[in-house]
């Protein structure tokens, strides 16, 4: 599934986030979307899968205008976009949260398909999930793309906080997913592992668009040591 954001203000009351972005995903291909904190990179994840309306521009799915589409009708229409933080239904089981995050209409078994990601969540179906552990949370909320079966992926920083152990089984995943032809667009704190997944990357500086190409002609620029140097963790 092809996302592609075109000229995107997205405000906070009078304080401008993102201005005049422009951003494509294409179908079945790997974005990385960089910067420094307070770049603007949630603010455009969240305005692409509908948490926010942006103040200009548009928004599109397969081509098709989808600016004022709701978050669900998005999700429904095959968007999946796991936001920052443990971003499951603490007091519920794992099995239930699975089920909520299956698609609606969609028969399949998406236990068994999540599981098939992270056979550890197999041994937790009965246990409440917020009683496991953060990076047990984040594997719960991130099988989310692979119980929705979702052609197109957002991911907002997953691997904030988790033991590198943890990570490794996250990125293995997203490799995963970018087999079966997904299509991710991928905020992420370990930019070299970033990099090295991505086919396309962005860097975002104070809601702009400074950087767009390839990730082999970021590296080792003045932009990339401007904005990321000293951010350059986990590679």
């Amino acid at each position: 599934m092809r996302l592609e954001l075109s000229g995107i203000t997205t405000a906070y009351g009078n304080t401008v986030a993102l201005r005049d972005v422009d951003l494509v995903v294409p179908s079945g291909r790997v974005v990385a979307l960089l910067g420094p904190n307070g770049a603007g990179k949630t603010t455009l994840l969240s305005t692409a899968s509908g948490l926010l309306t942006p103040r200009s521009g548009q928004v599109y799915l397969d081509r098709a205008e989808v600016t004022g589409r709701s978050p669900d009708w998005r999700v429904r229409h095959g968007m999946c976009h796991i936001t920052e933080g443990r971003s499951v239904f603490p007091g519920m089981t794992v099995r239930d949260n699975l089920r909520l995050f299956q698609r609606p209409g969609d028969d399949s078994d998406a236990i068994e398909r999540a599981i098939s990601a992270f056979p550890r969540l197999g041994q937790r179906l009965n246990q409440i999930a917020g009683t496991m552990s953060g990076g047990e949370q984040q594997m719960l909320a991130t099988s989310r793309a692979y119980a929705q079966k979702a052609p197109l992926v957002l991911l907002d920083e997953v691997s904030m906080g988790l033991a590198p152990v943890i990570v490794d089984e996250i990125f293995h995943f997203l490799k995963m997913l970018v087999a079966e032809g997904t299509s991710l667009l991928i905020v992420e704190q370990y930019v070299a592992r970033a990099l090295a997944l991505a086919d396309y990357v962005y860097l975002l500086a104070k809601g702009r668009v400074m950087f767009a190409g390839d990730p082999s002609e970021l590296q080792g620029t003045d932009i990339f040591e401007r904005y990321l140097g000293e951010e350059m963790v986990g590679a």
